[in-house]
């Protein structure tokens, strides 16, 4: 092999998960290349710099990463990053995510910033969107609410697409694999106008049967379609003045509320059930793949977004405007607890259930940052949000015929599924924020940085003059609001040797539940359920070294943390009516650390590996105090995982790309009263395909849990599972162009 064509090699060749590229010494001789790991580029900070830099706990994913791990969902990164879950069930819009023991609950606001394109989110239901033509993926720990918005107690996740550039090109995949499951996506890009006006499309297909099988209706319950499509417009209005618009859209078809009720007995292998209610094998690590209900859930989500980013460069400062509109409809309708294929056990249980959610929100955002070649940066900026919420959820009477779709108006009269319960409201939500921070370098060595930011959260809920429970027609309103300061030191050893230390405060809006549940938590046997949610804030500390060793040839970082939540969020599901609630833990004490490393081993092997820790503690709750010194719900003690890449010539032309990752996810509980833990898992993907670079394709055959493990994705409380998907494989193709 040419040393020219070693160092090309190298300039392609991603590490996993965090880590971009492994590099060489600049002239030296095939026989005295000297491998070592390339600088990580980041904008954690709204700038760009170096990893290493920036003085807070990130993981980072490079174009190239994203594609050797083949990344098609935020499951897949965040399953390579520690003191990071996430638990899917339900439905394509609802997820559970967790970081460093701050948690995402269901109905709930998210607890972590999603910045795609510098545009912020603002529904947790558009986290799942397929991963297509990505660029980079930043996962940020800790309180980032004084940079990155409202919501950000734990953290922040930072999504780049690819952007158009002046030569044409464009790419191609397509995909086969289990399940039926056939993937299609591609992308082009180009000028419209050379140098002034360029465009990118890109594009997603899916269609699955499923793994899972209702055996009662012998269909498979967890199909799915998935349409996306994305187009990004790049105006070079002058030498300093950019407009950027993006418009994106998503349309989602698929099985939904894929749950069981462990408490059934059936009559032997059939889907029947004298005694729906009398089971004992209830716990988290109870699994079964059987489905029974007498109805097929169906799920459907649509999302659409539009962004325009006008850029205004000048030399004393760079004057940015952000605007976006996003809406995110979701209905899902499935069979009722305690989903036997018997209708009517006792004349009122097993019936159907629907929910229907309707988010309409535009937002803008205007910062003034200063230049980053200086020694005192700072940025200013303003915020505001405006959302529409509509919400209804239904229980009806199962006749096996169905669904009839239920979004604003209940069906009494339904000859279908007869509305039996009918929760729904509005809620006309006003959010604003004022932030700011500033960085100065004291000394070659030390940098001092301060950010505050302060948010206010009107919220405003009319109740449906339809309701069954509760107060027709009540209006309520409730104001929330936080000062959010954050303090970071940073000190550098050496060039390659530095730590930081930061203390920081973060605020998650409260809410309302849906008017009248208390009520009915109450008649169930459920206390301390409340129409209104407090406000969850949380005050953080952190120690952290970042390091590159053995010549640039070893990347160590670390973080140690503590956290004191107040008023964290807990969900409660009260299957005889269909009831989703949301309450306050009083109080969370969370501490912990990370340790993250990668190396490159020799010519086009790497390794990477992350271990995190968090110890969760329930300090104060007041609904139920014999609860307080057990671990906080959907928090994993332990997260792991380790993968190793090999990326070599097989000829002059051709590649083979080899990898394995291995995942762990320590021990966790999915309720306050702890009363089962789901235990341990292990999980391991791997990954082989031989590539041609000068030509453009490749072809990977992929397997996700290799092992086939067997566990549930989600577990709540009373006996509820949801089964995680079994092994699967991949056949792919692609072709750059």
């Amino acid at each position: 092999m040419t040393s020219s064509r070693l160092i090309r090699l190298l300039g392609t060749t991603s590490l996993l998960g965090s880590l971009a590229v492994t590099g060489s010494v600049q002239g030296a001789s095939a026989a005295e290349e000297i491998m070592i790991l390339e600088e990580v580029v980041v904008t954690a900070r709204m700038r760009s710099e170096s990893l290493q830099e920036v003085p807070l706990s990130e993981t980072a994913f490079s174009a190239q990463a994203i594609e050797d791990a083949r990344i098609d969902t935020a499951g897949d990164f965040l399953a390579l990053t520690p003191n990071v879950s996430l638990a899917e069930a339900q439905s394509a819009g609802t997820s559970f995510l967790t970081i460093r023991g701050v948690s995402q609950v269901r109905n709930g606001e998210s607890p972590v910033a999603v910045v795609v394109d510098d545009v912020l989110q603002i529904n947790s239901r558009q986290l799942t969107q397929p991963m297509f033509d990505i660029e980079s993926i930043e996962v940020l720990r800790g309180p980032q609410g004084a940079l990155y918005g409202r919501n950000a107690t734990g953290g922040a996740i930072l999504i780049t697409t690819k952007k158009p550039g002046n030569e044409f090109e464009g790419s191609v995949r397509a995909s086969y694999g289990t399940g039926e499951d056939y993937i299609l996506q591609g992308s082009v890009s180009g000028p419209i106008v050379k140098d002034k006006l360029l465009f990118r499309v890109a594009g997603r297909y899916q269609n699955k049967d499923g793994y899972f099988t209702n055996k009662y209706l012998n269909e498979k319950v967890d199909y799915l379609e998935d349409v996306a499509v994305r187009a990004m417009l790049n105006w070079n209005i002058s030498d300093n003045v950019t407009l950027d618009l993006r418009g994106s859209i998503l349309r989602t078809d698929g099985g939904a509320n894929n749950f069981q009720y462990q408490a059934v007995v059936y009559d032997g292998d059939s889907c029947f059930s004298s005694n729906p209610f009398g089971g004992t094998n209830v716990g988290a690590d109870v699994v079964s793949r059987d489905f029974c209900g007498t109805n097929i859930g169906e799920n459907e989500r649509d999302v659409d977004e539009f962004s325009a980013k006008l850029t205004v460069e000048t030399d004393a400062a760079t004057f940015t405007n952000i605007f976006s509109y996003n809406r995110v409809t979701e209905y899902v309708a499935a069979d009722q607890f305690p989903y036997t294929a018997a209708v009517d056990v006792f004349g009122i249980f097993d019936g159907t259930q629907t929910q229907y959610v309707d988010v309409d929100a535009w937002s803008n955002e205007f910062r003034i940052a200063s230049p980053s070649d200086q020694a005192l940066t700072w940025m200013v900026g303003a915020y505001y949000l405006k959302t529409d919420r509509f919400i209804s959820t239904t229980t009806g009477d199962d006749n096996e015929m169905g669904f009839e779709r239920i979004e604003r108006l209940p069906a009494f009269d339904s000859t279908i599924n007869p509305t039996l319960s009918f929760l729904a409201d509005d809620n006309d939500n006003e959010a604003w924020a004022l932030f700011g921070n500033a960085a100065y370098n004291v000394t070659d060595k030390l940098e001092v940085a301060v950010a505050v930011r302060y948010d206010e959260d009107h919220r405003k809920q009319t109740v449906s003059e339809y309701n069954t429970s509760g107060t027709q027609g009540a209006v309520n309103e409730q104001t929330y609001s936080k000062f959010q300061p954050k303090v970071t030191a940073k000190y550098s050893f050496t060039d390659d040797v530095s730590a930081y230390a930061s203390w920081g405060i973060g605020f998650r809006s409260g809410q309302f539940n849906q008017n009248g549940v208390g009520a009915v938590a109450a008649d169930a046997g459920t206390n301390g359920v409340s129409d209104v949610v407090k406000q969850e804030e949380n005050e953080t500390f952190e120690i952290g070294f970042k390091s590159e060793l053995l010549d640039n040839r070893l990347r160590l970082n670390g973080a140690v943390f503590h956290t004191k939540l107040d008023n964290p969020l807990y969900f409660v599901f009260i299957g005889s009516v269909g009831a989703q609630v949301l309450v306050n833990i009083d109080e969370v004490e969370l501490q912990g650390f990370e340790l993250e490393a990668a190396a490159t081993l020799g010519e086009g092997l790497d390794i990477v590996a992350g271990f995190g820790y968090t110890d969760s503690e329930i300090k104060s709750y007041a609904v139920d105090p014999a609860q307080e010194g057990n671990n906080a719900p959907y928090i994993p003690e332990t997260t792991f995982n380790l993968g190793v890449q090999y990326r070599t010539a097989i000829t002059q032309d051709y590649e083979l790309l080899a990898r394995a990752d291995y995942e762990r996810r320590g021990a966790q509980y999915w309720d306050a009263e702890n009363s089962t833990a789901r235990s341990a898992i292990n999980l391991v993907n791997a990954r082989i395909g031989i590539e041609n670079v000068d030509q453009g394709w490749s072809i990977t055959g992929s397997v996700n849990n290799l092992t086939d493990e067997k566990y549930n994705s989600e577990w709540v409380s009373g006996g509820f599972s949801h089964p995680a998907a079994p092994r699967t494989w991949h056949i792919d193709l692609r072709y750059n162009f």
